[in-house]
Protein backbone atom coordinates (compact mmCIF):
# COMPACT_ATOMS: atom_id res chain seq x y z
CA UNK A 1 0.00 0.00 0.00
CA UNK A 2 2.52 2.47 0.78
CA UNK A 3 4.72 1.52 -2.50
CA UNK A 4 1.74 2.48 -4.17
CA UNK A 5 1.24 5.83 -2.26
CA UNK A 6 4.93 6.70 -3.47
CA UNK A 7 4.57 5.83 -6.88
CA UNK A 8 1.39 7.69 -7.08
CA UNK A 9 3.18 10.45 -5.77
CA UNK A 10 5.78 10.18 -8.39
CA UNK A 11 3.15 10.23 -10.99
CA UNK A 12 1.59 13.33 -9.74
CA UNK A 13 4.60 15.44 -9.08
CA UNK A 14 5.57 14.20 -12.77
CA UNK A 15 2.36 15.26 -13.96
CA UNK A 16 2.86 18.43 -12.05
CA UNK A 17 5.72 19.09 -14.35
CA UNK A 18 4.69 18.20 -17.82
CA UNK A 19 1.72 20.35 -16.42
CA UNK A 20 4.10 23.35 -16.03
CA UNK A 21 6.62 22.82 -19.19
CA UNK A 22 3.09 22.85 -21.27
CA UNK A 23 1.88 26.18 -19.63
CA UNK A 24 5.57 27.53 -20.41
CA UNK A 25 5.44 26.31 -23.86
CA UNK A 26 1.89 27.67 -24.43
CA UNK A 27 2.78 30.98 -22.71
CA UNK A 28 6.01 31.54 -25.24
CA UNK A 29 3.72 30.61 -28.20
CA UNK A 30 1.65 33.50 -27.21
CA UNK A 31 4.28 35.81 -27.03
CA UNK A 32 5.17 35.07 -30.08
CA UNK A 33 1.68 35.25 -31.88
CA UNK A 34 1.72 38.67 -30.12
CA UNK A 35 4.84 39.72 -31.80
CA UNK A 36 3.75 38.79 -35.47
CA UNK A 37 0.70 40.62 -35.27
CA UNK A 38 2.09 43.39 -34.09
CA UNK A 39 4.38 43.74 -36.85
CA UNK A 40 1.19 42.84 -38.85
CA UNK A 41 -0.74 45.62 -37.52
CA UNK A 42 2.12 47.97 -37.74
CA UNK A 43 2.37 47.15 -41.60
CA UNK A 44 -1.32 47.88 -42.09
CA UNK A 45 -1.03 51.67 -40.77
CA UNK A 46 -0.51 54.53 -43.43
CA UNK A 47 3.53 55.47 -42.86
CA UNK A 48 2.29 59.14 -42.41
CA UNK A 49 -0.29 58.06 -39.59
CA UNK A 50 2.73 56.52 -37.95
CA UNK A 51 5.07 59.68 -37.90
CA UNK A 52 3.83 61.41 -34.93
CA UNK A 53 4.17 58.44 -32.76
CA UNK A 54 7.22 56.37 -34.33
CA UNK A 55 9.26 56.31 -31.77
CA UNK A 56 6.75 54.48 -29.30
CA UNK A 57 6.14 52.02 -32.28
CA UNK A 58 9.96 51.24 -32.45
CA UNK A 59 10.05 50.82 -28.57
CA UNK A 60 7.27 48.30 -29.03
CA UNK A 61 8.72 46.66 -31.41
CA UNK A 62 11.75 46.44 -29.34
CA UNK A 63 10.29 45.18 -26.35
CA UNK A 64 8.38 42.43 -28.62
CA UNK A 65 11.08 41.25 -30.41
CA UNK A 66 13.06 40.35 -27.34
CA UNK A 67 10.11 39.06 -25.87
CA UNK A 68 9.85 36.47 -28.62
CA UNK A 69 13.32 35.82 -29.19
CA UNK A 70 13.50 34.53 -25.45
CA UNK A 71 10.50 32.82 -25.76
CA UNK A 72 12.18 30.19 -28.25
CA UNK A 73 13.73 28.92 -25.48
CA UNK A 74 10.44 27.46 -23.57
CA UNK A 75 9.34 25.39 -26.73
CA UNK A 76 10.87 22.34 -27.45
CA UNK A 77 10.92 22.20 -31.08
CA UNK A 78 11.01 25.86 -32.33
CA UNK A 79 12.30 25.12 -35.62
CA UNK A 80 8.70 26.76 -37.05
CA UNK A 81 8.74 29.38 -34.40
CA UNK A 82 11.77 30.60 -35.46
CA UNK A 83 10.93 31.04 -38.97
CA UNK A 84 7.93 32.94 -38.07
CA UNK A 85 10.07 35.12 -35.95
CA UNK A 86 12.39 35.92 -38.61
CA UNK A 87 9.89 36.26 -41.85
CA UNK A 88 8.28 38.72 -38.94
CA UNK A 89 11.71 40.44 -38.58
CA UNK A 90 12.37 41.13 -42.44
CA UNK A 91 8.48 42.27 -42.74
CA UNK A 92 9.21 44.98 -39.84
CA UNK A 93 12.62 45.92 -41.51
CA UNK A 94 11.36 46.34 -44.80
CA UNK A 95 8.63 48.66 -43.54
CA UNK A 96 11.16 50.86 -41.38
CA UNK A 97 13.18 51.36 -44.66
CA UNK A 98 10.29 52.72 -46.29
CA UNK A 99 9.13 54.99 -43.10
CA UNK A 100 12.77 56.32 -43.63
CA UNK A 101 11.72 58.78 -46.40
CA UNK A 102 8.64 59.85 -44.20
CA UNK A 103 10.54 60.26 -41.61
CA UNK A 104 13.22 62.35 -42.85
CA UNK A 105 12.93 66.59 -42.57
CA UNK A 106 11.45 67.94 -45.91
CA UNK A 107 14.59 69.30 -48.21
CA UNK A 108 14.59 72.96 -48.51
CA UNK A 109 14.78 74.27 -51.94
CA UNK A 110 18.00 75.64 -51.59
CA UNK A 111 19.36 72.40 -50.43
CA UNK A 112 17.41 70.97 -53.52
CA UNK A 113 19.52 73.40 -56.06
CA UNK A 114 22.87 72.42 -54.29
CA UNK A 115 22.38 68.93 -54.98
CA UNK A 116 21.75 69.21 -58.28
CA UNK A 117 24.83 71.49 -58.83
CA UNK A 118 27.18 69.44 -57.02
CA UNK A 119 25.60 66.05 -56.48
CA UNK A 120 23.27 64.88 -53.15
CA UNK A 121 24.62 66.07 -49.84
CA UNK A 122 27.99 66.95 -51.18
CA UNK A 123 27.58 70.88 -50.08
CA UNK A 124 25.66 71.15 -47.04
CA UNK A 125 24.77 74.36 -44.67
CA UNK A 126 28.65 74.53 -43.71
CA UNK A 127 29.16 75.23 -47.26
CA UNK A 128 32.29 73.39 -47.18
CA UNK A 129 34.21 72.71 -50.53
CA UNK A 130 37.34 70.09 -48.81
CA UNK A 131 35.42 67.17 -51.13
CA UNK A 132 36.91 69.10 -53.93
CA UNK A 133 40.62 67.93 -55.01
CA UNK A 134 42.84 68.49 -58.06
CA UNK A 135 41.75 65.29 -59.24
CA UNK A 136 38.13 66.26 -59.41
CA UNK A 137 37.54 69.64 -59.87
CA UNK A 138 37.16 69.71 -63.64
CA UNK A 139 34.09 66.85 -63.14
CA UNK A 140 32.65 69.38 -60.74
CA UNK A 141 33.08 72.28 -62.76
CA UNK A 142 31.73 70.22 -65.49
CA UNK A 143 28.38 69.06 -63.50
CA UNK A 144 27.94 72.53 -62.16
CA UNK A 145 27.56 74.59 -65.79
CA UNK A 146 25.65 71.63 -67.36
CA UNK A 147 22.96 71.65 -65.00
CA UNK A 148 22.76 75.18 -64.85
CA UNK A 149 22.73 75.11 -68.78
CA UNK A 150 20.10 72.32 -68.89
CA UNK A 151 18.03 74.65 -66.15
CA UNK A 152 18.51 78.08 -66.94
CA UNK A 153 15.04 78.98 -68.31
CA UNK A 154 12.87 77.66 -64.83
CA UNK A 155 15.62 79.42 -61.94
CA UNK A 156 14.14 82.32 -60.37
CA UNK A 157 15.83 85.19 -59.45
CA UNK A 158 16.85 83.93 -55.85
CA UNK A 159 18.12 80.75 -57.89
CA UNK A 160 20.51 82.95 -60.02
CA UNK A 161 21.85 84.65 -56.31
CA UNK A 162 22.24 80.59 -55.03
CA UNK A 163 24.06 79.62 -57.70
CA UNK A 164 26.40 82.87 -58.08
CA UNK A 165 27.18 82.65 -54.47
CA UNK A 166 27.78 78.73 -54.93
CA UNK A 167 29.94 79.68 -58.13
CA UNK A 168 32.19 82.00 -56.21
CA UNK A 169 32.89 79.41 -53.44
CA UNK A 170 33.86 76.75 -55.84
CA UNK A 171 36.02 79.73 -57.65
CA UNK A 172 37.40 79.95 -53.98
CA UNK A 173 38.17 76.72 -53.74
CA UNK A 174 39.94 76.72 -57.03
CA UNK A 175 42.77 79.09 -55.92
CA UNK A 176 43.62 76.37 -53.39
CA UNK A 177 43.74 73.32 -55.28
CA UNK A 178 45.38 75.26 -58.20
CA UNK A 179 48.52 75.07 -55.12
CA UNK A 180 47.91 71.43 -54.86
CA UNK A 181 48.76 69.94 -58.28
CA UNK A 182 45.86 71.02 -60.71
CA UNK A 183 46.93 70.05 -64.06
CA UNK A 184 47.62 72.57 -67.03
CA UNK A 185 44.93 70.17 -68.97
CA UNK A 186 42.24 70.68 -66.37
CA UNK A 187 42.79 74.01 -65.76
CA UNK A 188 42.23 74.83 -69.37
CA UNK A 189 39.14 72.69 -69.50
CA UNK A 190 37.65 74.57 -66.42
CA UNK A 191 38.94 78.01 -68.14
CA UNK A 192 36.32 77.09 -71.04
CA UNK A 193 33.55 76.36 -68.88
CA UNK A 194 33.60 79.38 -66.57
CA UNK A 195 33.54 81.02 -69.93
CA UNK A 196 30.18 79.55 -70.76
CA UNK A 197 29.23 79.97 -67.71
CA UNK A 198 29.23 83.78 -66.89
CA UNK A 199 26.98 85.27 -69.95
CA UNK A 200 24.68 82.41 -69.59
CA UNK A 201 24.44 83.74 -65.43
CA UNK A 202 24.41 87.79 -66.51
CA UNK A 203 21.69 87.23 -69.24
CA UNK A 204 19.34 84.76 -67.73
CA UNK A 205 19.38 86.67 -64.32
CA UNK A 206 18.45 89.49 -66.19
CA UNK A 207 15.73 87.72 -67.52
CA UNK A 208 14.28 86.12 -63.93
CA UNK A 209 13.98 89.34 -62.65
CA UNK A 210 12.22 91.01 -65.33
CA UNK A 211 9.88 88.21 -64.90
CA UNK A 212 9.69 89.13 -61.63
CA UNK A 213 8.98 92.77 -61.66
CA UNK A 214 6.53 92.27 -64.85
CA UNK A 215 4.45 89.49 -62.41
CA UNK A 216 4.64 91.63 -59.56
CA UNK A 217 3.12 94.58 -61.29
CA UNK A 218 0.13 92.51 -62.77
Amino acid sequence: MKNIQIVSGIALIALGFASCKDEKQEQAKKTIDSYVTYVDSVKNVAADDLKADWKDVEAEYNRRAENAQLALADIKDNAAETERINASKMKYEEFKTGMAATLAPPVSAKQQLRNALFGEGKIGDDMSFAWVNAQNIHSVYQQFVHTVEDNKDSYSREDWDEIKLMYEALDSRKNTVEKEGLSSEDNRKIAGLKIKFAPMYTVNRMGAKSEETAAAKK
